[in-house]
């Protein structure tokens, strides 16, 4: 991949977690702080082999940012629709199963 593309694949991948962050569940983690930081680091990186793998752990870190967010969307959204599991389910007893 040349030097080009693989610049354009870094900054769009830096843009779409900087975006992600802002949805982030839980704010006192920094998250866009620890993103930029983490670019930053690797920012004198020249060896393509390093730049691949560092693109391969931020595509990851891209995938399972996303599955939390899922999660605290679907988490708060059953919290505020869903009836308690505890009111649906009668309350059965032991003593009145041995008459």
């Amino acid at each position: 991949m040349s030097s080009v593309q693989t610049r354009h694949r870094v900054i769009g991948l830096y843009k779409e977690l900087i975006r992600l962050g802002r949805d982030y569940p839980n704010p006192g983690y920094n998250f866009v702080p620890k993103v930029q930081a983490a670019f930053r680091a690797s920012a004198g990186l020249t060896d393509q082999k390093a730049i691949d793998e560092k693109l391969a752990l931020a595509e990851h870190v891209k995938n399972e940012t996303l599955a939390l967010i899922s999660l605290s969307k679907y988490r708060y959204l059953r919290r505020t629709y869903c009836v308690p599991i505890k009111d649906t389910i009668p309350d059965v007893s032991l003593e009145n199963t041995n008459k």
